[in-house]
């Protein structure tokens, strides 16, 4: 009897098949520890919220730290993520040479309804087990946001988070690399 094992991909190998044209233009995929995954269609309160979100960071934050949205970060050899917002520490080429790596990376966001459950373990785990210092979920089914920071290994060899924080939507954030500025929520989420 053969045991059967899932192909895992490494980011060479997932780059050269989007360059053979095996994803179509318009696939939502990310990689996820060696796995190929389809990204969920995003909801118009997804859409609205992030778009919001990104509307108030990059005047906030111009200049000091770049804003990404949707755009790869390189967390592994086998893991390269879109998150739905990114802000990394300033660089010269703008990340032209690489994708962001976690110690460029001062917060990652997921605006989550439909991924909840899997941005609060899959992703959470995997961005606590490469070291991102600052995690943000915008839970839009519980309209709230839920901080999480100061990554470590439980003794069950499993990642998280030491601490979890959750604001409501009418309260205002500090953002990471960034002190002195504040994100006010009301702004963000949709009414």
């Amino acid at each position: 009897m053969t045991a059967v094992t899932a192909k895992r991909f490494s980011i060479a190998e997932y780059h050269r098949l989007g360059e053979l044209g095996f994803f179509a233009p318009d696939d939502r995929v990310e990689l996820i520890r060696g796995e190929i995954i389809l990204k969920a269609t995003k909801s118009t309160f997804h859409s609205v919220c992030n778009s919001l979100l990104l509307e108030e960071l990059y005047p906030l934050l111009r200049k000091r730290v770049i804003v990404r949205g949707q755009e790869p970060i390189i967390l592994s050899d086998d893991s390269e993520p879109e998150p739905d917002v990114v802000i990394a520490r300033n660089r010269a080429d703008r990340y032209l040479s690489s994708h962001p790596q976690p110690a460029d990376i001062l917060l990652v966001i997921e605006v989550s309804d439909s991924t909840l459950k899997y941005d609060r373990t899959t992703k959470l785990s995997l961005y606590a087990e490469t070291g991102i210092s600052n995690y943000w979920i915008f839970n839009l089914v519980d309209n709230q946001l839920e901080m999480h920071s100061e990554p470590y290994q439980k003794q069950n060899g499993s990642y998280s988070y030491q601490l979890q924080r959750v604001v409501l939507p009418n309260q205002t954030v500090v953002i990471p690399g960034c002190r002195e500025l504040s994100l006010d929520l009301s702004s963000v989420f949709p009414a």
